[in-house]
């Protein structure tokens, strides 16, 4: 192999989960993370290129080609065991999740998605189990808080980033940017 072979590396670039943050609950042992199911496809630039360049010319040396699962998955929610890294479940969906992840007591994962679902998890089965649709995509961290022995769950929905901005996603053609934010209450089971 040569410095200009291409080669494929699985996970992509960004990683097989990236900034947002994930939740761990002590009654499950379990950690609860969005991931980033891609390959790329990476190849050097010849040297020529490079030395070619002219000053303030943008460039990464490097061509970079995503490469797509085949049956349409790029990412999943997964239940992971902490302490050896298997996935207890994985929830597979069209697009990555670029949202964070919060778990509750009462056994619910909330989420977004970059199509603007806001969804609640089965922590146990990985189960959708309710979802709302927002109008654009989410990729902020859910909260909880409480309010006058109330407790509720509020989340941003206004989609941005890289992968929104530089990947190839046909789910996401119609997504607007949004900038909007919701509040839920969570009722007593």
């Amino acid at each position: 192999m040569s410095l200009t072979d291409e080669i494929e590396t699985w996970p992509h670039i960004t990683g097989g989960t990236n900034w947002f943050p994930y939740s761990f609950n002590p009654r499950t042992g379990l950690a609860y993370v969005n991931t980033a199911d891609w390959g790329m496809k990476y190849k050097p630039d010849p040297i020529e290129e490079i030395r070619n360049l002219k000053p303030g010319e943008s460039h990464r040396a490097v061509k970079i080609t995503p490469i797509f699962n085949p049956d349409g998955i790029r990412g999943h929610l997964r239940a992971i065991d902490p302490l050896t890294g298997r996935s207890k479940w994985a929830t597979p969906f069209k697009s990555p999740n670029w949202a964070g992840t919060l778990v509750t007591e009462g056994g619910l994962v909330f989420t977004g998605q970059l199509t603007g679902e806001f969804i609640a998890v089965d922590s146990e089965t990985g189960k959708v189990v309710w979802q709302f649709q927002t109008p654009s995509g989410i990729i902020g961290q859910p909260v909880t808080w409480e309010h006058n022995g109330k407790q509720y769950v509020t989340v941003t929905s206004g989609t941005g980033g890289v992968y929104v901005l530089k990947t190839p996603d046909p789910n996401l053609t119609h997504v607007p940017p949004g900038g909007t934010l919701w509040t839920f209450t969570l009722l007593d089971q």
